[in-house]
């Protein structure tokens, strides 16, 4: 059962209720739907938080790659600390201590319900980079390193995004900066700041490895987009027939999609005719062809990629 018929079923048993118990008792449905999503962006966070440390203790700090990032930073402090202390600061300690001062600055500037997620994001990989060991498993092969590590960090970010959290870090720093110089956009803030990390590990581990830690960062991008950009695809179709109420009707009992009537006019005949707007998953588009073509065989459908759809039925708004 979909959200939105969660929601209708608790209006029908509120105009139904005759007493406060009813009400509360529908009030606890709601609250358990909602509950299951918090506990869904729980599961997403501590999974996405896993892979990212696979990715920096396997990957990245055996090779000495720097991507940007406070992980990034810390394996460069690693680097720098093993003459006097054994083995170097552990990346899951200066990710704790980088990060710190972020959330109470962010805490201070943004309030407690913009860091709370992200708090407990940063905090899982913090654990995460503690357990997963380090150790080389791409044998010292640099371009394996930054495929296989550019699609681990993808997937492990693209999953902590989807809740719309992050890991702290210079995401956190980025937005922080920004309320101090906002005719910069956070991106742009972001960029710099990535950038001067990655210039800071060319000058520490060579131009070389540097230069693949940019392809890493290219193919992280391109599989987070990805990632989140498949969650949200859809398709947008305008169907185009004499049979619009039939056709609706079928669309919103079967798919239980909604239908928006526009009206359009053909040229060449100058007759007036409603034009049926809608938006279905990818997944759906099959049979709602299928219902176009059993009703009106002679419809005519037009199909385009949506890429991203905001709203009741796809990506609710989050607050």
């Amino acid at each position: 059962m979909n959200e939105r018929k969660c929601r209708l079923i608790f209006f029908q048993a509120l105009v139904k209720a005759n007493s406060s118990t009813n009400c509360s008792r529908v009030e606890n449905k709601m609250k358990l739907l909602t509950n299951r999503t918090r506990k869904m962006d729980v599961i997403l966070i501590i999974v996405g938080a896993f892979i990212m440390a696979v990715g920096i203790n396997l990957v990245y700090e055996p090779m000495d790659l720097v991507t940007g990032g406070f992980s990034g930073l810390a394996i460069i402090i690693k680097y720098f600390t093993k003459g006097f202390i054994h083995g170097g600061i552990p990346i899951w300690v200066s990710n704790i201590l980088l990060n710190v001062p972020l959330f109470l600055a962010a805490f201070l500037l943004k309030g407690k319900k913009f860091v709370g997620k992200t708090l407990f994001a940063t905090a899982v990989l913090s654990v995460a980079l503690y357990i997963v060991p380090s150790f080389d498993i791409v044998y010292h092969d640099l371009l394996l390193a930054s495929v296989f590590g550019g699609v681990i960090g993808g997937i492990g970010l693209g999953m902590v995004f989807i809740t719309m959290a992050s890991t702290g870090g210079t995401d956190m720093l980025g937005m922080i900066i920004h309320e101090f110089i906002p005719h910069y956009t956070i991106a742009q803030v972001i960029f710099v700041i990535d950038g001067a990390i990655v210039l800071l590990g060319a000058a520490t581990f060579g131009l070389n490895k540097a230069l693949y830690s940019v392809i890493a960062v290219y193919i992280t991008a391109k599989v987070m987009d990805g990632m989140l950009e498949g969650l949200k695809f859809a398709k947008l179709t305008y169907i185009i027939s004499d049979q619009y109420e039939e056709i609706a009707k079928e669309i919103m009992d079967k798919l239980d999609r909604g239908a928006t009537g526009l009206h359009a006019t053909g040229m060449y005949s100058n007759d007036e005719k409603k034009m049926i707007f809608c938006v279905v998953s990818k997944k759906e588009i099959i049979e709602l062809k299928n219902i176009v073509g059993g009703i009106d065989p002679k419809a005519f459908i037009i199909v385009s990629d949506v890429r991203e759809v905001l709203g009741e039925g796809f990506i609710e708004y989050k607050q």
